[in-house]
């Protein structure tokens, strides 16, 4: 398979080498939590040449000894070096029974440099601070952006390549077949994999087929506000028992799993956030045209889900802004940084172009105002607001 580097990712590890933290990296299974691993493998053994670097991935077969959590610490001890500097990487670490006692011993030890990687659904954010008694870093992957996109197709012509990645979207496993019937089932096997053995198997789940309503319903309304009260009344039409506390509990595994991101309601006037009615943003938008199809494409959510994950990917808290009964669809906030963000399909369309202005012309303090849209065109300004093509912003 052909590889890029992550630089970015990489870094963020690069700059962590030698903290007493437990280095964790998690993200949505396939995003390349292991390739990640191995080019931090790869920079360890080029810049450091005291390392003694203890790799374990238990994805290989040789590895299988290694199942309970005294076979582990006896292998990291017998492979321990006491005069250089020790790495221990592990890679899908809950496959050994236990390993939270062992990673905690070794971290207590102060003799390695710790980095791990597991199951999305068992090296959840909410679980770390329960699972180890040391501090963590985490580092979260996500898919391909379209700037890695580009990095590995090695495109010319920006917007054909930004065409083809709104139907491909950035599951780099899916890229290694030729035809789209064929990448759309990988990534729906991916996905499928997700719900039924990651989440089933980690929340002991006895039906998995209302879990996999409730995502395909969130897939459908991407971009939408919406609620736990709202979403059962829909299923139970559909003749699909369920409760708002059920609900509730999915939406929230399927969240720490990483197959979607909740945004919450900011009201910009009053400066609070809002608790009622969020929005449910795919890890990767090809998820939605592998699981339901691309008779609808529906572009302009799509477009939507796209930036609200590269605004992630940057670093950026997330909500939907409110703002006199408008809607902003994104304030990003990072470091004392702000943007108002509004994004359109199509604004060639007088109308349109006014309606999305508008929302954002409302806003009165001096924080960037930003619409992004499928232009084709340069950047340019209007009243103060910057106007982007869609492309052109993800790559800039």
């Amino acid at each position: 398979m052909k590889l890029i580097k992550r630089e970015d990712y990489l870094n963020k590890l690069v700059n962590v080498i030698g903290t007493p933290d437990i280095k964790v990296i998690t993200g949505i299974r396939r995003s390349g939590k292991s390739k990640l691993l191995e080019s931090l493998k790869q920079y360890i053994a080029q810049t450091d040449s005291n390392s003694n670097i203890i790799h374990i991935n238990y994805n290989l077969p040789k590895f299988e000894i290694l199942k309970t959590y005294s076979d582990l610490v006896k292998y990291v001890e017998d492979t321990y070096k006491e005069t250089m500097n020790n790495y221990l990487l592990i890679d899908e670490v809950q496959m050994c029974e236990g390993f939270e006692k062992a990673i905690n011993g070794f971290h207590a030890e102060e003799k390695f440099d710790i980095y791990i990687t597991g199951s999305n659904a068992f090296l959840m954010s909410s679980d770390l601070a329960t699972l180890f008694t040391g501090r963590t870093f985490k580092i979260e992957i996500y898919p391909f952006s379209f700037k890695e996109y580009l990095q590995y197709y090695k495109y010319i012509d920006i917007q054909k390549a930004f065409d083809n990645y709104v139907k491909e979207g950035g599951m780099s496993g899916s890229y290694l077949y030729n035809m789209q019937e064929e990448k759309y089932e990988y990534i729906k096997e991916v996905f499928n994999t997700l719900i039924v053995r990651d989440i089933k198997q980690k929340y002991k789940i006895r039906n998995t087929d209302i879990i996999q309503n409730l995502a395909e319903y969130l897939m459908d309304n991407i971009s939408n506000l919406t609620s736990s009260n709202n979403i059962t009344k829909v299923l139970n039409t559909n003749n699909v028992s369920i409760t708002d506390k059920t609900i509730t509990n999915y939406i929230e595994y399927l969240c720490n799993a990483f197959a979607f991101y909740k945004v919450k309601r900011f009201d910009i006037k009053g400066k609070k956030y809002l608790s009622t009615q969020n929005k449910y943003y795919l890890a990767d938008h090809s998820f939605r045209y592998a699981m339901l199809g691309t008779n609808n494409m529906d572009y302009g959510r799509v477009y939507e889900n796209i930036i609200a994950i590269e605004l992630l990917r940057r670093g950026y808290e997330v909500y939907v802004g409110t703002l006199y009964q408008k809607e902003i669809d994104f304030v990003a906030k990072k470091q004392g940084e702000q943007l108002y963000i509004q994004v359109s399909d199509d604004i060639s369309n007088e109308k349109t172009f006014k309606r999305e202005v508008e929302s954002l012309l409302k806003i009165q303090d001096a924080y960037p105002k930003i619409l992004i849209a499928r232009t084709k065109h340069d950047n340019y300004q209007y009243e103060g607001v910057q106007i982007y093509d869609i492309a052109n912003w993800l790559i800039n």
